[in-house]
């Protein structure tokens, strides 16, 4: 029997807390007090076309923000669907434990574009095309500061579409508790695949790079949250032993 199973669950997530509290910090300084995002931007922007070549490529519209963004949607409504039928009539090759992972998979690739969707239409920023600075028609305004009067909110923060891959970094609960590092693995895969989609984003000028290492932070607060609320099936001693 694994040793975290005996250990108290808060000790488990305490740095998991610690990594979401330092990061919040660095995204929030980075954010505030340089110009990353603008740096980063005016390496995409073609100033003498006036425009994000990026954006009107193959790759980035038609298949990183459309075949890519599909796919993952599909098998998320697949878990989804799976979850629900479960919900309704009990499958019954599922354990306990495998139920409880099901139902943190569902509910990741439920909430978590549903909760990226919510804070971006009260969001005030605005993505790099409209700003002026790449020939839009707004200003450049920090997340933090303060909103001036009479501002036409963007919709544009967090980056939703970096959040249809994000929700992907719930599989790590395949390999709890008997397999941390490869749940760990699986983590950072799944948040590395919603930076990629959100790079290709920024490339196209629908996104700055903090627009993408927030939804990253809110993704694994919200998978955190997740296990946190099935920690007493996922880290039940009887299933220890059982496969992903």
């Amino acid at each position: 029997m694994s040793t975290p199973i005996h250990r108290p669950r808060h000790a488990l997530f305490q740095p998991a807390l610690i990594a979401l509290a330092g990061s919040a910090i660095l995204f929030a300084a980075i954010g505030q007090f340089t110009d990353v995002d603008l740096h980063l931007a005016d390496l995409h922007f073609d100033p003498v076309r006036g425009l994000f070549p990026w954006d009107r490529t193959w790759f980035g519209r038609d298949f990183m923000h459309g075949s890519v963004k599909n796919v993952i949607v599909w098998l998320g409504s697949l878990l989804i669907a799976a979850a629900l039928v479960d919900l309704v009539r009990p499958l019954r090759r599922l354990t306990p434990l495998g139920r409880a992972r099901l139902r943190v998979l569902a509910l990741a690739a439920c909430l978590e574009p549903t909760l990226i969707g919510a804070l971006k239409r009260h969001s005030a920023l605005h993505c790099p095309w409209a700003i002026d600075r790449y020939g839009g028609n707004h200003p450049f305004l920090r997340l933090l500061d303060a909103v001036p009067a009479g501002w036409h909110p963007g919709h544009c923060f967090p980056a939703g579409h970096a959040s249809t891959a994000m929700w992907l970094s719930a599989f790590a609960v395949l390999w709890l508790p008997h397999a941390p590092r490869k749940a760990l693995a699986a983590f950072a895969a799944g948040i590395s695949a919603g930076l990629a989609l959100g790079w290709v984003q920024q490339m196209r000028g629908q996104h700055f790079l903090t627009h993408t290492l927030w939804t990253a932070w809110l993704a694994s607060a919200l998978l955190l949250a997740l296990l946190a609320l099935f920690s007493r099936r996922l880290l039940a001693p009887s299933d220890t032993r059982s496969g992903a």
